[in-house]
């Protein structure tokens, strides 16, 4: 028998119900059907794989796998946290299995990809916070697919020093740390996070791998202000983030925080213009944008940006 929403998120069970909203006509999506997301599926339950598009109940799942486009989450499916956005289930994590990075690298292959993003769930029950493994993970695709770029979406490494050693050596070609909302609502919506720590963390990264893309993503319609977004915009890109996401919170059951408003889609594309004039390399802000969602074609944009950037200075 599946397990209900209150067995699966244990420490969202005592949350007041906050009933679903109906989503606007510019939200809603069709159900999956085509042959190649039944081929995904398949492919990822025969090794054993997880992926975010399903434990985060993603609304764009349907379009992406279609295109063999998929979010691997490795490091179980179980997170030590319990964010009220997040439909992932929260608990006590397996062990790491030994066999997963060399998993996701036939994956990447069977799939001939030519970009991946690989996330995870939060491990704040290991000394690295699976750091490690998230290199071992890359470095095992580099092996089984060297053509492929890579992207990393991972948690915030709270009081794990030295986590980011482990990225220097691999030296991925996207690092995406998400902030996710805006400082004010973290105790609410992100209370296992800290602000800073998580700025902190993206300018780390680009100060120890100089080349690299760093990426971070917001959620909207949580109860933010427009100029609560402006403020977080500088400050990711006081620490130097090339890309920034910016999609509409979704409420994935009763038992998540509630959605404060559905933001227009003419709203998002006024944010995507402040992001541009602030200096960000590319910025994508839809309803339907998520911190994957068309990441293939976005380093693409990305790599364009940077040569069309580096050589203007030239000039």
């Amino acid at each position: 028998m599946s397990e209900s929403p209150s067995h699966r998120h244990p420490e969202k069970r005592n949350r007041p119900d906050n009933p679903i909203q109906r989503k606007p006509k510019w939200i809603r999506v069709k159900a999956p059907t085509s042959a190649t997301y039944h081929e995904v599926r398949k492919l990822m339950r025969g090794l054993n794989l997880t992926t975010v598009c399903e434990e985060a109940a993603c609304p764009n799942i349907g379009e992406c796998w279609s295109k063999k486009h998929a979010t691997m989450m490795i490091m179980g499916d179980t997170c030590t946290r319990a964010c009220a956005f997040c439909n992932v289930t929260t608990g006590q994590p397996k062990p790491l299995d030994p066999l997963e990075p060399t998993n996701v690298a036939l994956a990447v292959g069977s799939l001939g990809l030519n970009h991946v993003v690989i996330t995870s769930v939060d491990r704040d029950d290991l000394g690295d916070g699976g750091a490690a493994h998230f290199a071992e993970v890359v470095t095992c695709i580099r092996a089984a697919a060297p053509g492929t770029t890579i992207e990393i979406l991972t948690p915030d490494f709270k009081d794990k020093p030295g986590a980011v050693e482990h990225f220097t050596a691999v030296a991925p070609d996207v690092f995406n740390h998400n902030l996710e909302t805006v400082p004010r609502l973290y105790p609410s919506i992100r209370p296992g996070a800290r602000y800073f720590t998580s700025l902190a963390l993206l300018a780390e990264v680009k100060q120890r791998i100089p080349g690299i893309f760093t990426k971070s993503g917001l959620m909207v319609g949580l109860g933010e202000t427009r100029e609560e977004v402006l403020q977080v915009m500088d400050d990711m890109r006081a620490a130097q983030v090339d890309f920034l996401t910016i999609g509409q919170y979704l409420q994935p059951t009763a038992k998540h925080a509630a959605i404060d408003r559905f933001v227009t889609p003419d709203e998002f594309e006024e944010y995507a213009g402040f992001a541009r004039g602030k200096g960000f390399l590319l910025a994508a802000s839809s309803p339907l944008t998520r911190s994957s969602y068309h990441a293939g074609e976005d380093f693409a944009k990305l790599r364009a940006a940077r040569l069309a950037q580096l050589s203007s200075a030239a000039e």
